[in-house]
């Protein structure tokens, strides 16, 4: 049976990021088609990232149909939905994972989905594919969630996780045009780079964070498989730089060390950026990562209130994050800072605190999102009775949601504002006075 997988994702759709260009390929996508070609199925990829709705289509309706699997993330459910209705008429068996399909499990299986990969995906595909999509068989596959005969929606026990991931193949960069990302790259920013795991999975609790796909477990890859596929990657493409896509890549002090140590056996050293939390960022590990290459770390300090910080779960402190930052920055590392407004519990004097922390942090680059809450998160689960959806839902995303009660998206702009002159290199005292007296003016007004 023929298996066809894509993502939906289409960059010429999205203004945003065609203004950032930093595109990487899917590697989800490219894990499950890695996987299952291992085991001697042959898979068709539709990178969809620079191809276009209607080419999909085309490649849907025309040749024989078989199992279409699409991965979906929080930003994609329109198009996905789109997709499932088209490959739907054309004949596809229809198979949707990712991070966002098993929260709204009803819904995506009332839109024409047949099953959802709950989970890690990679098991519950192959016995998918292996059964032929057979409805007879899915109760023994483990992971998914399909609708029984009487329309009751059934999900089966989880799949189990892959514990060897050493054992698992790389990622199918060679099927998809990594030169079109490459030169993306090249022609907004005059280098490559390319996006690789090491680990699967973040242990930490934050609230508002999902665990989805792989839970809240950490798995990693030992280091020289991972520095197999490094070399591997910039003897093929020739990257300027990489984007080691961890959740957290500093979690394990003796991993980074043996990194480190079969980098330099090898003499390698390449640019690159990642993620870590604070609390795992010492001397040592700065100084590890700057001998590695490392350009940027991205922290994700949320507030610089600690009263909102331990109201998340995040388990950092403020004078961590300040400490991480000024580690990097005596190792010759850039810092990005992940910031967060509107968090449940949010007042004026929070808002100040984080002004003020990233003032004395002294980011080289920081970025700000108003809170939303993903369905399956405890966030979603505290404030779901307060929710608004601002349009139908499969025209939205969790990110379109309103929480009744808080402060308006005009005292946000504010608290963008303030946050913006407070940590600028020469702050204005008109201007912040300007954005403090905005705070203050919109602070009675609220979402309805």
């Amino acid at each position: 049976m023929r298996v066809l997988l894509t993502h939906g994702y289409f960059l010429a759709e999205d203004p945003k990021e065609r203004e950032i260009m930093k595109p990487y390929a899917p590697l989800g996508l490219l894990y499950l088609s890695s996987h299952l070609r291992e085991r001697g199925f042959a898979v068709e990829i539709y990178d969809s990232t620079f191809g276009t709705k209607s080419e999909l289509f085309q490649e849907l309706e025309h040749g024989p149909q078989g199992i279409l699997g699409i991965y979906v993330t929080l930003m994609t459910r329109g198009n996905v939905l789109e997709i499932v209705k088209r490959g739907k008429a054309a004949g596809w068996r229809i198979v949707l994972g990712g991070p966002e399909p098993a929260n709204y499990a009803a819904q995506y299986l009332a839109a024409g989905a047949d099953v959802l990969v709950a989970g890690e995906g990679e098991i519950s595909l192959e016995c998918l594919v292996r059964s032929g999509m057979n409805p007879a068989d899915w109760p023994n596959v483990p992971g998914i969630i399909y609708r029984q005969t009487d329309g009751t929606v059934c999900r089966t026990a989880p799949a189990p996780l892959i514990g060897d991931l050493d054992a698992q193949p790389w990622p199918d960069r060679e099927r998809i045009e990594m030169q079109k990302y490459l030169g993306a790259w090249r022609a907004r920013h005059g280098q490559g780079s390319i996006s690789v795991i090491t680990a699967r999975g973040c242990p930490y609790h934050c609230e508002w964070c999902s665990h989805s796909v792989y839970g809240k477990t950490h798995r990693r890859r030992s280091p020289r498989r991972v520095v197999d596929e490094v070399e591997w990657i910039v003897e093929r493409y020739h990257p300027e730089m990489l984007w080691l896509a961890d959740d957290v890549f500093t979690i394990h002090y003796g991993w980074l060390e043996e990194y480190a140590a079969e980098m330099r056996r090898r003499s390698m050293r390449i640019p690159f950026e990642c993620i870590t939390r604070a609390d795992r960022v010492n001397e040592r590990v700065a100084a590890t990562l700057a001998a590695l290459g490392c350009f940027r770390v991205w922290i994700g300090s949320e507030s610089g209130s600690q009263r909102i910080l331990d109201a998340m779960r995040r388990g950092v402190t403020v004078e961590q994050v300040r400490n991480a930052v000024s580690l990097c920055r005596q190792s010759g590392i850039q810092t990005g800072m992940f910031l967060m407004w509107g968090y449940e519990g949010e007042e004026l004097e929070d808002i100040e605190a984080t002004a003020t922390h990233v003032r004395e942090c002294k980011p080289d680059v920081f970025f700000t999102t108003v809170s939303y809450p993903i369905r399956g998160t405890p966030y979603y689960d505290r404030v779901e009775t307060r929710l608004v959806n601002l349009g139908a839902w499969e025209q939205t995303t969790d990110r379109d949601l309103r929480i009744r009660g808080r402060h308006s998206r005009q005292f946000y702009l504010h608290a963008d504002d303030l946050l913006r002159h407070s940590a600028a290199a020469q702050p204005d005292p008109e201007k912040i006075a300007a954005a403090r007296n905005g705070l203050r003016a919109t602070l009675q007004e609220v979402e309805t």
